[in-house]
């Protein structure tokens, strides 16, 4: 009997830098468009005069475009399993005009004295978040149902759901534009409340940041221990160090610019329900066993059902999921503008798949991650921002933004073509090569690459 040992590769220098990023020789790879975000941030500081990172420009670009990176959220496990959703923008208008004649006809219920007044708002808010996801759940079954049991393509689907619920919108709300009240504003547009001494910086934003570094720092502590205890080969402490400092850094000069805005201002609400999405969806996309079943069958569907994975189920939830996240950032949208009319929604989807894609997603599925959708829309927003910081008209915005949008599939398209690894793929789940392999079907695929990548008009399972 042959006993082989394993050769220990050597280490050090640009090898081990790689694995700060978690994937060995490749990991400064898969992190280039968040370095494309860092080079468009720089420029448009450059041009605009260092208005770019100024705190009150900061704040309104999270405050600006929390509701498509809402989108994005839900856009990247919809893409993963290889589907489109083009109903995000109606659907959200669909519910938005809902929930704002909901929350007229709440206000006016609720009579409380100027002491509760803090109350009413908390009772109204969360209504209307329950009302918006319910209605969501509804919208997102009733297209899953025809995406996962009747077999319609998803792009089918949700382009009849785009006219039927544009349409929706228009007939409840009689073309009308429809506002809510002041307090209502606090979901989209509210800050973090002061409090404590003043020590010329938002006390809640600093805690907020103090909380981001100890998670950074807790959350690599757990990485090396997990790789320990799986026998994987952890990154040299250095590199954990390094990794570390740089994000501790971001994170620092982040919490400086919200903490030091104008009176009044912090780190928007809607900043910190994106954070708890972020977080939450990426818990559920790389530790659960729903998940790893969205990847599987958007990688290979064939393989997928050959191992057990329940595929309608799948295209059921991601559907369904969508529009509720739809749902909730129509919310944010009309907090923020205190109001609802006919022409919310539009040109949503086409934003929010975008930041899908320039964060790394693949066409065909399978690859796609949270964070990379996240990144994707951040260069987005920082475009429009600087953009118009140098009066730049809004026809232009447009053709640069498209032109960016293929650029960026075109490269990653281009490479895998050349035989090297996907520039902006490689995003698709943490840990690369140093948390070892990852768990996918043994299953040889039943038909050709080109035609397993997602389920025909024929949906099994």
């Amino acid at each position: 009997m042959t006993t082989t040992v394993p050769v220990k590769k050597k280490s050090g220098g640009i090898r081990d830098l790689g694995k700060m990023f978690g994937a060995g020789q490749s990991g400064l790879r898969q992190f280039g468009i968040l370095g494309a975000l860092v080079l468009i941030i720089i420029i448009f500081e450059i041009l605009t005069g260092g208005k770019t990172l100024e705190p009150g420009n900061v704040i309104n670009i999270v405050r600006g475009n929390a509701y498509v990176l809402i989108l994005a959220v839900g856009m990247v496990m919809v893409i993963v399993a290889g589907h489109i959703d083009l109903s995000v923008g109606s659907v959200a208008a669909f519910v938005n005009i809902i929930v704002v004649i909901a929350v007229r006809r709440l206000d006016q219920v609720l009579v409380m004295p100027e002491s509760q007044q803090w109350l009413k708002t908390l009772m109204v808010v969360a209504a209307a978040v329950v009302l918006a996801l319910a209605l969501g759940a509804i919208v997102g079954a009733w297209q899953g149902f025809w995406v996962a049991y009747i077999g319609v393509p998803a792009f089918i689907v949700t382009l009849a759901g785009m006219l039927v619920f544009r349409g929706a919108n228009q007939v409840i709300g009689n073309s009308t534009p429809l506002t809510v009240p002041d307090y209502f504003g606090v979901l989209g547009g509210g800050y973090i409340p002061d409090f404590g001494p003043d020590f010329g910086f938002s006390n809640g934003t600093l805690i907020l940041g103090a909380l981001a570094i100890a998670a950074v720092i807790f959350q690599e502590f757990r990485l090396r221990r997990r790789q320990s205890v799986i026998g994987a080969t952890p990154a040299p402490l250095w590199v954990s160090f390094v990794k570390v400092g740089v994000v501790v850094a971001v994170i620092i000069f982040a919490t400086y610019l919200f903490a030091t805005g104008r009176v009044g201002t912090s780190f928007p609400v809607p900043g910190i329900v994106l954070g708890i999405l972020v977080l939450l969806y990426g818990f559920i996309t790389n530790n659960t066993i729903t998940g790893r079943h969205i990847y599987s069958v958007g990688g290979n569907w064939h393989a997928a059902e050959l191992s057990g994975v329940k595929i309608k189920r799948v295209n059921f939830l991601v559907m369904m999921n969508m529009s509720m996240l739809a749902g909730l950032a129509g919310v944010v949208f009309v907090s923020r503008s205190l109001s609802s009319g006919p022409g919310d929604g539009t040109g949503w989807e086409l934003d929010a798949i975008a930041a899908v894609f320039i964060g790394g997603a693949a066409v065909s599925g399978g690859i796609g991650t949270v964070v990379g959708s996240i990144i994707g829309g951040l260069v987005i927003a920082v475009l429009n921002n600087g953009l118009q910081l140098l009066h730049v008209s809004s026809d232009r915005v447009q053709i640069i933004k498209g032109l960016v949008l293929l650029i960026a599939v075109a490269l990653d398209v281009l490479s895998k073509r050349s035989g090297g690894p996907s520039l902006i793929g490689r995003l698709r789940r943490p840990g690369g090569d140093a948390q070892g392999p990852i768990n996918r079907p043994d299953v040889a695929p039943t038909a050709p690459a080109e035609e397993s990548s997602r389920p025909s008009s024929v949906t099994p399972n």
